[in-house]
């Protein structure tokens, strides 16, 4: 990675703030990298789940517990940058309430915020940029500006070198949510998440144990479409704040109307359209019959398909296009050369990748991408966002975990030319 645009790296020790991270020890370990190198290491937990992956790190202060009400944190989290000097902070989720909080707070004491989650790339790179993603994110819009961040670059890199720990991701997330329900010592403490961890983690049961079936679902959508065009429809976890903060969309149905209603106004009659819902939904809603029953009261009958699970790849090289609030499908619809259409506020609507025009016109006038652009574009984002690793993953997270500290360690977040420079770049 690169310096952030418009400011070079700073020398010396530092003061790290670390707020909620991954659901995993990857924030424990890049603090620990980081204190090696002579950083002064700060830690608040907000929850129980967030003491599960701290621990006592010799030579490091303990953490703090911040027992109080949502309503006085942001007055508590000003005072500790203050008190403290912070230099730094680094969370995962920049849209989660204590987060924006803290990185308003931030933002007025010149304080720099580092945010990550997954990455942009799948399956194993995870993003780190400089205060925000999606919607948020530094990265350009404009493709001049791409074009200058990718001179000189290599073609983005889509090997798959590391692989998750499914179970050991899912034994980590059942433990942390478990434990924020525990009435104490939090319990103040004010869950992001929509739904109860109980039902979403019911839903997911049901789903790994019907995985098979559901790829069956994928496969028998593609055979009843058959040689007939169709578009796909891809969806988002509802819960995803990609949805919840970078889009118009207060939920799932009400983008999934929308499509359904252009559909059946402007797509060609003999045409279809796929559903494809987020592997990871619990499907605490049966989006099954909630889009079944969409498109017969819009008049689809036998031309809207749903699909759980199925062949990604062969669902974007036969579709027409893609449709998607924001979801990093598009990314890989744009390596496949497929024409997008994003509802949200996705880092790859450009102009010249993704349709710009409105929904009813993508029907009849989805193209593919500039090849060119789409190459620059790959390279620039992940030289400038990525770092190659996982979260959960013995190997791929030790090597996320060094990635990490050394892009902190150097100041390195974010694009590395001078915002003169780059003529789309957004202000955070």
């Amino acid at each position: 990675m690169v310096p952030q645009a418009g400011s070079g790296p700073r020398s010396g020790p530092r003061r790290f703030l670390f707020l909620q991270g991954p659901i995993s020890p990857v924030f424990y370990e890049v603090a620990g990298g980081l204190a090696q190198r002579g950083h002064v290491v700060h830690r608040i937990n907000l929850s129980l789940g967030d003491r599960l992956f701290w621990r006592q790190m010799p030579g490091v202060r303990p953490a703090v517990d911040y027992q109080g009400t949502p309503a006085a944190w942001p007055d508590f989290i000003a005072g500790y940058l203050d008190a403290h000097g912070i230099t730094d902070i680094l969370l995962l989720g920049e849209q989660r309430a204590y987060h924006r909080a803290a990185i308003a707070a931030a933002h007025r004491r010149g304080v720099a915020v580092a945010v990550t989650d997954f990455g942009y790339f799948r399956p194993d790179w995870v993003t780190l940029e400089r205060d925000g993603m999606g919607g948020d994110s530094h990265f350009p819009r404009d493709p001049a500006a791409i074009r200058a961040l990718a001179a000189g670059l290599p073609p983005a890199d889509l090997t798959e070198r590391f692989r998750d720990d499914f179970r050991l991701q899912a034994q980590w997330d059942v433990a942390y949510h478990l434990a924020n329900l525990a009435p104490w010592p939090f319990p103040r403490y004010a869950s992001h998440q929509l739904h109860h961890p109980v039902s979403t983690y019911l839903g997911i049961a049901l789903r790994l144990l019907r995985r098979r079936a559901e790829h069956r679902e994928g496969l028998r959508a593609l055979e009843a479409i058959g040689t007939a065009p169709f578009w796909l429809f891809a969806m988002q976890m509802e819960t995803d704040f990609s949805v919840r903060a970078y889009s118009p969309y207060p939920d799932l149905d009400t983008p999934i109307a929308e499509v359904l209603d252009s559909f059946s106004r402007l797509a060609p009659p003999e045409a279809h359209l796929l559903v494809k819902v987020h592997p990871l939904d619990p499907c605490v809603k049966r989006w099954g019959r909630r889009v079944g029953a969409m498109a017969r009261r819009g008049g689809l009958q036998g031309r809207v398909h749903v699909a759980h699970h199925g062949p990604l790849d062969a669902m974007l090289l036969r579709a027409r296009g893609l449709i998607t609030i924001n979801s990093t499908v598009g990314l890989r619809a744009l390596a496949l050369g497929r024409p997008c259409k994003a509802l949200g506020q996705a880092v790859w609507n450009v102009p010249g990748l993704a349709h710009q025009g409105p929904l009813d016109r993508f029907w009849s006038e989805a193209a593919l991408p500039d090849l060119e652009l789409r190459d620059a574009f790959l390279a620039a984002l992940q030289a400038t966002t990525q770092l190659r690793g996982v979260f959960y993953g013995t190997e791929g997270r030790a090597a996320a975990v060094q990635a990490i500290v050394q892009a902190l360690h150097a100041d390195r977040v974010g694009p590395a030319m001078p915002a003169a420079a780059l003529p789309g770049l957004r202000a955070g």
